[in-house]
């Protein structure tokens, strides 16, 4: 758990914990994960795995940059409940329909790293997510999707992701997905006015 949820557990305001931290002087271990200060001890992964394993955590506008830390937390904390240690966080802001980000691509090309870890698949791949994860797969690699459930009909989640893709040219990357959640409200009945 990260220290605001052990603060919050113990009763002691986050500020306090953080100041304990600072001074050396909480009562349980603590480490560095990314940016985040996790409590306990890192947990070894129960079988030896060759390479690191990296969580990565993107957001597509800088406003959204406060939520990097909370996908991080429910990330990391998914990866160690699965017994699988994490050695590094990667975050960044960028979009997953431009393809330029940096840090996703230089994860992608870093062959010490045999897994990544994300929330869903989104954060990596708009569209042709399973050509990143059968490349990675013939290189002995993985990747770990935390929430893969976002759409079970393939035809829905092809058509989800073409339309995004459109709306995001046309209007904007922000407005898109509202737009095509709306979209597709209105096409399966479920528009709610």
């Amino acid at each position: 758990m990260n220290l605001k949820e052990w603060a919050a557990s113990q009763g002691v305001a986050y500020v306090t914990a953080r100041r304990q931290y600072a001074a050396g002087k909480l009562p349980v271990p603590t480490y560095r994960l990314g940016r985040l200060i996790m409590v306990g001890e890192p947990l070894a992964g129960s079988a030896p795995t060759v390479g690191q394993t990296v969580v990565y955590a993107c957001v597509s506008s800088a406003d959204q940059r406060a939520n990097l830390d909370r996908q991080v937390a429910r990330v990391t904390v998914w990866a160690t409940g699965q017994g699988v240690p994490v050695d590094r966080v990667v975050t960044e802001v960028g979009s997953a329909f431009t393809g330029h980000r940096e840090r996703f691509l230089a994860l992608l090309r870093d062959p010490t790293v045999s897994t990544i870890v994300v929330e869903h698949r989104g954060r990596f791949a708009c569209s042709g997510a399973e050509y990143v994860e059968a490349a990675l797969s013939a290189q002995g690699r993985r990747l770990l999707v935390v929430d893969p459930a976002g759409v079970d009909d393939d035809l829905v989640r092809d058509v989800t992701e073409m339309l995004t893709s459109l709306c995001a040219r046309r209007y904007g990357r922000r407005a898109a997905a509202d737009r095509v959640r709306r979209a597709v409200e209105v096409a399966c009945g479920d528009d709610p006015a």
